[in-house]
């Protein structure tokens, strides 16, 4: 997270388009940029339908831009660049707000869960802050823990050569997050 305060400085500042990825938004706890369009004309905010809304297989994002940047979006993109049943199913998920609502509760909730849990497991020697829908955690030997929980069948990212040590948790189904929890039980 970018502090606000930064962000309208380099928007006051800088002489050229500035755009802010918003991707995780609905796990962060704040309050999205969209309102700063109308203060700043160099300013475009993107939001995903991948993360919270469940729709990552449709590959299906927004823009929020003043007219002018709008024009010039639509002057380059593609006459045809999103299907119509990628379309079709942001249509839907957007009429059904309360389904993404349970869902993005649920998953805020199982983060805090998992971050509870994990902090009791050996295993893990830190978790990283995250404003996200996955958990960045270090761990004795990532290596060897990846492979281990690959062989169970439970699919993490290991991000030992970005960050020493470290894997990358996405927040699952409580069943999911259960079955990880289980493994690293066993594990340590």
């Amino acid at each position: 997270m970018i502090n606000k305060k930064d962000i309208e400085y380099i928007l006051n500042n800088f002489n050229g388009i500035v755009i802010i990825d918003e991707a995780y938004i609905d796990f962060a706890g704040v309050d999205s940029l969209i309102g700063l369009i109308t203060k700043y004309n160099n300013l475009i905010v993107s939001q995903t339908f991948s993360k919270a809304w469940g729709l990552a297989g449709a590959r299906v994002g927004i823009a929020y831009a003043n007219k002018e940047i709008i024009k010039l979006y639509n002057k380059v993109k593609p006459p045809y660049n999103i299907s119509e049943l990628n379309q079709q199913a942001a249509i839907t998920a957007l009429e059904n707000y309360q389904a993404y609502s349970t869902i993005l509760a649920r998953i805020i909730s199982e983060k805090k869960r998992l971050i509870k849990e994990l902090q009791k497991i050996k295993l893990i020697k830190k978790i990283y802050p995250s404003d996200a829908n996955f958990l960045l955690v270090e761990v004795l030997n990532a290596n060897k823990l990846y492979s281990d929980l690959i062989r169970k069948k439970i699919i993490t990212r290991n991000r030992n050569v970005q960050v020493s040590n470290c894997l990358r948790i996405t927040v699952g189904t409580p069943e999911e997050n259960d079955n990880l929890l289980n493994a690293l039980k066993t594990l340590a």
